[in-house]
């Protein structure tokens, strides 16, 4: 009998969970000679999460991990990956935008032995502003033009692996973490279902436009060194532009006795040049800030309690 290990991440998600459970309920009993274990990692919560994952561990095909604060999605998706024993790993939204019945097909393509691992992206963004779909494809262009590790369009982190493929993911121990990247950097034959946005079932997105915004710039660190060539490339270009605007002042001062020009003029090449360079420094910066958190060495998340009692 294989074991079907399926990750949820939770955050203030009290008005979904056990809506999310009982769908899984109907999943879980149409997949036949299968046992599951549905680990859900409560990140944080402040508001009744922790309660119902209590309750809702009287079932035997629960778990359920709490973290001590919130350490972020990406860290209870690698608590998930570390605590889960099934044959298979899954993770899933525990909003409903990630269809459970798509966990049969899901199943039933790994079980024929030519994939490692089942991944779903969306083909369509219906209900999601449409400055924010933008943006979406804007940067999926940029970060795959950019970085050698390709990052699907509309991929989600609804997905199933094989426990091979995620044994090389927990490899991966970096405290900075884009899973979707990290997904596709171990390599391993994914197959890609598409599927059309679904809305949440209830309660609201805890992603909002800075925070997604931050999230890419953190996935753009991790997977591409190419912002550190773009600050190298403006010093470069900098010091040609200024070495021809040095000639030009020469040559029409001493040949053709023309003044060279006001303050303004040099006000405004100041504030450029002086923009170039912050820009510059914020990049290798962001980079250094990174390289300093991993160094420190801290654990990625803290484990306060699980189904079986507060932590030691």
């Amino acid at each position: 009998m294989k074991k079907i290990s399926v990750i949820v991440p939770c955050y203030n998600e009290e008005e979904t969970i056990e809506l999310y459970y009982k769908e899984m309920q109907k999943v879980m009993k149409k997949i036949k000679n299968t046992e599951f274990e549905l680990i859900f990692i409560n990140d944080g919560s402040s508001d009744k999460t922790l309660d119902i994952l209590r309750n809702l561990s009287k079932n035997k095909d629960v778990r359920y991990i709490s973290f001590s604060r919130n350490f972020g999605k990406e860290a209870g998706i690698y608590a998930g990956l570390k605590y889960a024993t099934g044959d298979y790993i899954g993770l899933m939204d525990v909003d409903l935008q990630d269809p459970p019945e798509m966990l049969i097909d899901m199943y039933n393509i790994l079980e024929e032995g030519e994939y490692d691992c089942v991944a779903t992206r969306r083909v369509s963004r219906e209900g999601e502003p449409p400055i924010r779909s933008f943006f979406a494809r804007l940067y999926y262009k940029i970060i795959n033009k950019i970085s050698k590790t390709e990052i699907v369009d509309g991929a989600r982190d609804f997905r199933l692996m094989t426990r091979q493929m995620v044994n090389s993911i927990l490899e991966v121990t970096e405290y900075n973490r884009f899973s979707i990247g990290i997904f596709r950097w171990v390599g391993y034959k994914t197959k890609w279902l598409e599927y059309k946005n679904v809305e949440r079932v209830a309660g609201t997105t805890k992603w909002s436009f800075w925070k997604l915004f931050l999230y890419s710039l953190e996935s753009i660190v991790a997977f591409s060194t190419v912002p550190l060539s773009i600050a190298s490339i403006f010093g470069i270009l900098f010091c040609f532009v200024a070495f021809i605007i040095i000639l030009i002042i020469i040559v029409r001062t001493l040949i053709f006795g023309d003044p060279t020009s006001g303050w303004p003029s040099m006000a405004c090449i100041m504030f450029l040049i002086g923009g170039i360079q912050l820009l510059c420094t914020g990049i290798i910066g962001q980079y250094l800030s990174k390289t300093y958190l991993e160094v420190k060495n801290r654990p990625v998340y803290i484990v306060k309690e699980t189904e079986k009692g507060l932590e030691k």
